[in-house]
């Protein structure tokens, strides 16, 4: 088979756990769905070996693994992607502010865990070791801040709201988003998933595994990163439209994978 190099084993393993919802992953299965990438056993044994070492999977039993702690605050974030909607209020023009200044940025380990927390809640930097994103998001300052310290953001830094940013400031945050880009990806990716959607019935089962899991996971991750952004700073029903073909072929992606996984153990 020829091997493609857009799946990493360490990438399909998390999420064939994350789509499990619980249920422990057999080395067996992780080897046969890494195998529709042309990924060959050594390599998924060698992720397997790794993702435990690291903690974001735990062994339960002989060759079956389930999320380990380290991945499982993550795992929570990252599967809140479908409620985003529902975690959104109305913008009033306040500002949710990081600033980090004085946390350095010596340690490559800690200064990922802060961006990566920063990106996950849609924070851009304002200025030099200061990051904002509007004050639209349901959770109270407190909850937020709890939030970007569980995802990696150093206890020390400082989290508050704005509410009155000088003009030039405020000019400035507000364009720190591209939002005609941040637009025209959703069309794009409704458009995608929306063709695949019309052809992926009539494919074969490793096929349609294959391409759900290549653009489903494409369109979850801009989902998951999404920084939920308020009008007018973007389309807010362009985002919604993307968001319910995204669920539903989240859910189509799931059946296939179920469908692959249940041929693995019946065979």
């Amino acid at each position: 088979m020829k091997k493609m190099n857009t799946a990493s084993p360490k990438d399909l393993i998390l999420n064939i756990l994350l789509a499990a919802e619980g249920r422990p992953l057999l080395t067996r299965e992780a080897v046969e769905a890494c195998a529709l990438f042309g990924i060959p056993p050594s390599s998924v044994r060698v992720a397997l070996a790794r993702l435990s070492g690291a903690g974001q999977i735990e062994a339960i039993g002989r060759g079956a693994y389930q999320l380990g702690p380290a991945a499982a605050e993550l795992a929570r974030e990252l599967g809140s992607w479908k409620t985003i909607e529902q975690r959104l209020k109305e913008w009033t023009g306040a500002w949710i502010m990081v600033c980090s200044g004085m946390l350095g940025r010596t340690n490559r380990t800690a200064l990922a865990k802060r961006q990566r927390a920063l990106n996950l809640l849609g924070f851009q930097e304002l200025d030099r070791d200061i990051y904002v994103r509007p004050d639209n998001l349901v959770d109270g300052l407190e909850v937020i801040r709890q939030r970007l310290r569980r995802l990696g953001l150093e206890q020390d830094a400082i989290v508050l709201k704005a509410c009155e940013l000088d003009e030039e400031r405020e000019a400035q945050a507000r364009k720190l988003w591209n939002s005609q880009s941040l637009t025209i990806s959703y069309k794009q990716i409704r458009e995608r998933l929306e063709h695949s959607l019309s052809k992926i019935e009539a494919l074969e089962l490793e096929e349609a595994a294959r391409e759900s899991f290549l653009i489903g996971e494409a369109a979850i991750r801009q989902m998951i990163y999404d920084p939920l952004l308020p009008p007018p700073l973007v389309d807010e029903a362009e985002r919604r439209a993307c968001l319910t073909v995204v669920k539903h072929y989240d859910m189509v992606g799931h059946e296939i994978w179920r469908r692959i996984s249940d041929s693995y153990l019946t065979e």
